[in-house]
């Protein structure tokens, strides 16, 4: 049993205000951070780290880090379209292994590259309407990567306070010169600009910013920062990876919804959301930087490639997005993250943005969001919990994972299930103190 006086940590303390710093010892900095994870753990109110003991579906089974089994209703995994137990994909990727093994043996500028992974890169760029593509074994590393390479130590990076922490993370790595502005604002970019170029003309400036904003479930003017990048000469580089393949008439995400396709300088994506497979991808009209990707980085040059298992995956997923089932399963997607959020709504839960493949709920404070996500699953609903670093510490949420196969009987239990732990865990008295 965990320390009741202690309960006040559990439920409200962060990951880094137990790394101690001032220890000299490097590995024992972290012994606080791990007895409080196993205090958070003991206390029933740790939602990190679940494993899967099933395949990716709208109910699956799993295990937390304690190796206590649970099942439910899930909205935590990634796959938009439910095409990771598609039988086209499973067959692909067995005939893939049966041909080149299970593994790319070699990094891709030294002979990891298959026939798989070539037409995989080229199947992105068709898609996209672009020159060129360059595929990555994660969309993390692609992420890195691409910023990596454009980016040299005294340029500048204007990136969205709320962009994707790989793509922040990457930044910081590319240059001390980071500027995080204000959520989808046109003006505060233009503004940057303006002062940049009076007082800088010659430095390089990376625009950053997503299709679809996970914590937010919104979209910026895509075409208005692309006008901005060619007239200050900057470049744009947006992440797809959330909306490709899941929203959109054809599956080509916003930038088709924005009639965007071809017209965005650099476009960055990764294929676990809807193309049931690893990996990441870089995109390009300009010539110039898929050998610079190729052949001037480490990603390219010592990591090993997708394998070719993984490569047909998602050539195999592009083949359902691309036809009239994907035009179904997009359909259905929409419909059931629709139900869900109306439902959650009615509810009295917030729901920022707009319909798509990720539902965020704003929760509130850590110690709030971490027993109703406690109580959810013990009811038999499987959420991932977001806290602080990757939000702010009062404003935790739920990204719910929302798929072509979830059915309405399903998104309405867990709507009720949703309903009943926010009305414990808000209601006045002494049940909210464990």
């Amino acid at each position: 049993m965990y320390d009741v006086t202690r309960t006040i940590d559990v439920l409200d303390g962060v990951a880094s205000d137990y790394h101690d710093a001032g220890n000299p010892n490097l590995l024992d900095r972290w012994q606080p951070m791990r007895d409080w994870l196993t205090l958070r753990l003991s206390a029933g109110v740790d939602p990190s780290c679940k494993a899967l003991a099933s395949r990716v579906g709208p109910r699956a089974r799993g295990f937390d880090r304690a190796g206590n089994r649970f099942s439910g209703i899930n909205f935590a995994s990634q796959d938009s379209l439910g095409l990771s137990s598609h039988p086209h994909v499973i067959a692909a990727a067995t005939d893939a292994a049966l041909q080149y093994g299970v593994h790319s043996a070699g990094p891709a500028a030294q002979m990891g590259l298959t026939g798989l992974m070539l037409e995989l890169e080229a199947r992105v760029a068709r898609f996209l309407g672009m020159f060129d593509a360059t595929v990555f074994p994660a969309g993390l590393i692609a992420r890195q990567a691409v910023i990596r390479t454009l980016v040299c130590p005294g340029d500048h990076i204007l990136i969205d306070c709320h962009a994707d922490a790989g793509l922040k993370d990457a930044a910081e790595a590319a240059s001390a010169k980071v500027h995080r502005l204000p959520h989808c604002s046109i003006e505060a970019v233009e503004r940057k600009l303006l002062r940049l170029r009076k007082s800088e003309p010659r430095a390089g400036i990376l625009i950053v910013t997503e299709g679809v904003f996970g914590l937010d479930g919104d979209s910026p003017d895509i075409a208005a920062l692309q006008a901005l990048a060619w007239e200050f000469g900057a470049t744009l580089l947006v992440d797809v990876t959330r909306d490709l393949g899941a929203l959109g008439p054809m599956g080509r995400g916003v930038l088709e919804v924005q009639n965007m396709l071809g017209k965005v300088d650099v476009v960055v994506g990764g294929f676990a959301a809807t193309f049931a497979s690893n990996g990441g991808f870089v995109a390009t009209d300009h010539p110039a930087l898929k050998p610079a990707l190729r052949l001037a980085t480490g990603a390219q040059g010592l990591s090993s490639a997708l394998s070719p298992m993984q490569a047909a995956a998602a050539i195999a997923a592009f083949d359902i997005v691309e036809c009239g089932e994907g035009v179904y399963r997009r359909e259905r997607l929409m419909a059931n993250a629709t139900r869900l959020r109306d439902g959650l709504l009615a509810a009295g839960f917030e729901i920022p943005g707009q319909p798509g493949a990720m539902v965020p709920v704003r929760l509130g404070s850590a110690a709030l969001a971490r027993r109703m996500t406690a109580a959810v699953q013990s009811a038999g609903g499987i959420v991932n919990l977001v806290e602080e670093p990757l939000v702010a510490k009062n404003d935790c949420r739920w990204n719910l994972q929302v798929t072509a196969d979830h059915t309405d009987a399903l998104i309405d239990e867990f709507v009720s299930i949703a309903a009943t732990a926010r009305a414990t865990w808000t209601a006045p008295g002494p049940a909210v103190n464990l």
